[in-house]
């Protein structure tokens, strides 16, 4: 599973989690095979309105399909169409809440129609993706951050997973940008995280990243406690858990998230 949430975070295939804040159009996962590439997925975000990292579309490219995807809108080879829509091998469901796509090719997508996304790819596709999700090879950092003797920062990897567009003007982000030690934030972000409702969740995913993740929230907020800055790292815990088979219990609450 690769997934993007939040304040610009991305979880690889192969587990590495990262920010990287570029608004341009970036290829998230796409099979890289020279021959005949079976499926590619782009992203763009923007800031919207509460000035919040969102995703406004994704495109997907399935076999010799093109889904078009915004909140509450599918467009199939540039035809507006219904949910669910079943095409030959592909299934677009939406709800409220999520946007999902289901391809036989071994792909599901899903989307909450706002900041988080998460694809999940069959194991046959091993060592055959690039792009913000990293090349499914089951090694973390290797290939994504370390390349032969070159090693890149997140914003410099980002970078180069831009999709150039002749008439897009949006700016790379800059790779000399150091992220704040937000060491402050780690008692507050273990306390959400390790709440009795994760109690499933701590064996089953890597929690120190996701306390990184969120510390990275509360720094970037600068102390504007919206629910933003708070519940989408924890959301996404949540969804990850449920993902590797845990039950995460009540957490969010009248006056929390």
């Amino acid at each position: 599973v690769c997934s993007t949430w939040g304040n610009n975070h991305f979880k690889t295939f192969d587990g590495d989690i990262y920010q990287f804040p570029g608004t341009c159009e970036y290829n998230f996962a796409s099979d890289c095979r020279e021959s005949y590439k079976e499926f590619s997925v782009h992203i763009q975000r923007a800031l919207n309105s509460n000035n919040h990292p969102e995703i406004q579309y994704i495109l997907i490219t399935i076999k010799d399909f093109t889904v078009y995807l915004r909140p509450k809108l599918a467009v199939v080879d540039g035809r507006i169409v219904k949910t669910p829509y079943y095409s030959s091998g592909m299934l677009i469901e939406s709800n409220d809440i999520y946007t999902k796509v289901y391809a036989k090719l071994g792909l599901i997508l899903i989307w909450n129609q706002e900041d988080a996304l998460m694809v999940e790819l069959d194991s046959k596709f091993n060592n055959h993706t690039c792009g913000l999700c990293g090349d499914y090879n089951g090694v973390p950092i290797y290939n994504e951050f370390i390349n032969g003797a070159a090693s890149y920062n997140s914003i410099t990897y980002g970078n180069l997973q831009k999709i150039s567009k002749p008439n897009a003007k949006c700016e790379d982000p800059d790779e000399t940008q150091a992220l704040p030690s937000c060491n402050g934030h780690r008692a507050e972000c273990e306390r959400l995280l390790t709440s009795s409702a994760f109690a499933d969740c701590w064996l089953r995913l890597n929690l120190e990243m996701y306390i990184q993740a969120c510390m990275q929230d509360k720094c970037a907020c600068n102390g504007n406690e919206d629910s933003f800055c708070l519940c989408s790292t924890i959301s996404e815990y949540s969804r990850q858990c449920s993902h590797a088979g845990g039950r995460p219990g009540e957490w969010r609450t009248q006056h929390f998230c």
